[in-house]
């Protein structure tokens, strides 16, 4: 029996998708006026649908998905809402932006129903509210941006065009998921001025990057010899401390050795024979200096006995006399074994004096 009735159900239901009565009414109109189910007593709801009843005209229930019972006559399919996710294209519409520049954009809107009741009772095309709301926001918002800001700030366009929207439809039971802009056209005069612009401002970044690597270069050039010319002046300074430093060597070295040298001669002329050993260092020289003579120099003053050899290492000897003659005498005191009278011992002359003892 009641597979019979399911059946019959089906039949009127497959009859019941178009009503030639209709066609005379508007697109909206037939959109809720076409294809709804008849009151078959049994009627079996698909999944995410909601089928909004009336009896006697008045709203009485929304049926769920599944079996559901009705009363024939009495009890009417009104609307069938579907609450999957709807898309919706948003026709192409002129906007002017805030710096007075017509676009054409055009957007995708995604959208649900919430409530079923208020979707159908609230307005009379929900989707076309919606659409329209969409447009209308849409021009609102891009009268608030310049053209440079239009494209920059699309997350932002877009997320306050779903708050706007879901701020009226609220009262419709619908709610904007998302919004996304498609296309924007510009107008090709602006167009063009913003190629132009786009590339001076790579020209500007080409000049300003090849600036930076001249300045850059000349920097590191800079640098460069500033630090060639500290290194060269530590190592001039270094070269002349090590000069100097060797040059104080060489002259301790020096003074050390003619000090050595002095002090082996005065021992050396304190032996017997000294002095003809100093006579015979004189005349060595003496004969050496002569025979460097007229070599450096064109003009020679010679003294009257330059050939006398003897009279020069005599002078040369009574010169040496007389520097040890002015020597400082230092003298010694040295006691006598008996104690009596101490005995003075002078040195730097030829002869001691000691004084007899009483």
């Amino acid at each position: 029996m009641l597979r019979s009735v399911c059946r019959v159900g089906g039949v009127f239901l497959k009859h019941s998708k178009w009503n030639p009565s209709i066609e005379w009414m508007p697109l909206t109109q037939q959109r809720w006026s076409s294809g709804l189910p008849m009151n078959t007593v049994v009627l079996f709801v698909p999944q995410q649908e909601a089928w909004v009843i009336e009896r006697m005209g008045k709203y009485h229930r929304i049926l769920e998905p599944g079996l559901n019972f009705l009363i024939p006559l009495l009890d009417r399919i009104k609307y069938v809402q579907s609450l999957k996710e709807i898309v919706i294209n948003v026709p192409e519409q002129s906007a002017v932006t805030h710096d007075n520049v017509t676009l054409q954009i055009d957007g995708v809107l995604y959208l649900r129903i919430m409530d079923p009741f208020k979707a159908s009772y609230g307005v009379e095309d929900p989707e076309y509210a919606v659409t329209q709301l969409a447009q209308t926001t849409m021009r609102s918002e891009l009268g608030k941006l310049s053209l440079d800001k239009v494209f920059r700030e699309r997350e932002s366009l877009n997320a306050n065009i779903v708050a706007a929207i879901n701020q009226a439809a609220d009262f419709w039971g619908i709610r904007c998921l998302r919004y996304e802009i498609k296309d924007i056209h510009v107008p090709p005069k602006v167009k063009d001025a913003m190629q132009m612009q786009v590339e001076a401002e790579r020209k500007k970044r080409a000049t300003v990057l090849e600036s930076e690597g001249h300045r850059e270069a000349a920097i590191n050039v800079a640098e460069g010899k500033k630090q060639a010319q500290i290194l060269a002046s530590e190592a001039l300074k270094m070269e002349q401390i090590n000069q100097a430093a060797g040059e104080a060597n060489a002259v301790l070295a020096k003074a050390k050795a003619k000090a050595e040298a002095i002090r082996l001669l005065s021992e050396a002329l304190t032996k017997q024979n000294g002095n003809a050993a100093a006579s015979l260092t004189v005349a060595e020289q003496y004969v050496a200096a002569f025979s460097k003579l007229a070599k450096e120099s064109n003009t020679i003053l010679l003294p009257a006995g330059t050939g006398d050899v003897t009279s020069m290492v005599a002078q040369a000897m009574g010169i040496y006399g007389n520097l040890t003659n002015k020597i400082p005498q230092k003298t010694k005191v040295e006691h006598t074994e008996d104690n009596t009278s101490p005995e003075i011992v002078t040195f730097g002359q030829a002869e001691t004096e000691r004084p007899v003892s009483s």
